[in-house]
Parts: C-alpha cells; sequence; structure tokens
C-alpha cells in the first residue's frame, strides 16, 4: 500500500460517443494498414524497401494509437499523446518528402503525398486524436465541472 492520495475514481466508460468512432476508425486503418505493409513487405519487399518499411511502421503506429486511444488511464493517455504526435509529424514529413523528392520513393507508403491513397484520412486522423485527447482529458474536465 503506498500512502500517496487516491483521486477520485474515473467511472467513465473508456471512450464514449465520438470516441468510439474515432477508435474504429483508428483500428480500421491500423488493420489496413497492417494488411498492406505485410502484402507488400512478402510479396515486393525488395522493390521500394523505403515505402514499404514506411507503410509498416505506420501500422505500428495506428496500432498503439488505437489502443491508447481506447484507454483512460493515464500512462496510455501519455501514448496516445505521444504517438498521436509521432502520426501527425510522420504523415506531415512523408507527405512532404514524397511531394519534393519522389525518387525516394519507388512506392506508396501510408502517409505518402499526405495519405492521398487513402482519402487524406492519415492527414486528418491525427488532428481529430489530439482533438479527442484534448476534449477526453479528465483532468481538463475535472477542472470544468469545478
Amino acid at each position: 500500500m503506498t500512502d500517496e492520495p487516491q483521486g477520485p475514481a474515473d467511472t467513465r466508460r473508456p471512450a464514449f460517443g465520438a470516441g468510439r468512432v474515432l477508435i474504429v476508425v483508428y483500428g480500421v486503418f491500423a488493420i489496413a494498414a497492417t494488411a498492406r505493409a505485410g502484402y507488400q513487405l512478402i510479396a515486393k519487399g525488395g522493390e521500394a524497401p523505403l515505402a514499404y518499411g514506411l507503410s509498416a511502421f505506420s501500422a505500428v503506429v495506428y496500432v498503439v494509437a488505437t489502443v491508447a486511444l481506447a484507454h483512460n488511464g493515464r500512462r496510455l493517455r501519455v501514448v496516445g499523446w505521444v504517438t498521436v504526435l509521432f502520426e501527425l509529424v510522420g504523415v506531415l514529413t512523408v507527405g512532404v518528402l514524397s511531394l519534393t523528392h519522389p525518387e525516394m520513393f519507388a512506392a506508396d507508403s501510408v502517409w505518402s503525398g499526405f495519405g492521398q491513397g487513402y482519402g487524406y484520412i492519415p492527414l486528418v486522423l491525427p488532428f481529430l486524436g489530439l482533438a479527442w485527447l484534448w476534449w477526453s482529458s479528465p483532468r481538463r474536465l475535472s477542472q470544468v465541472r469545478s
């Protein structure tokens, strides 16, 4: 047992309303990016290792973000912030590089062209994820209620 004071228990469900939709979209992207990267790496990994490696990496980012967004725990919220911010930086960086240095990308990745192959959802998704993390923050909500 610890002598640290415990705050009131957070009885909210891990996600509700729009948060559930966001988590489902992240989950779909996690599955889609994992399937795409797996196929690309197995079937034609030598053709465009950078692009296919980025697709695999983005799949891991989406999986971690999905899990982190689905939970209310303090540690997973931090993981969520870091993962979604990293996703935003990744999609912006890869998007710019894929347009300014197309020779680097022999094939498209999930984040190429700012997610053009996925209807630009990879560009919009981190902004929605960050908004959800801010809006659903237990600390912010407790200050609003006070």
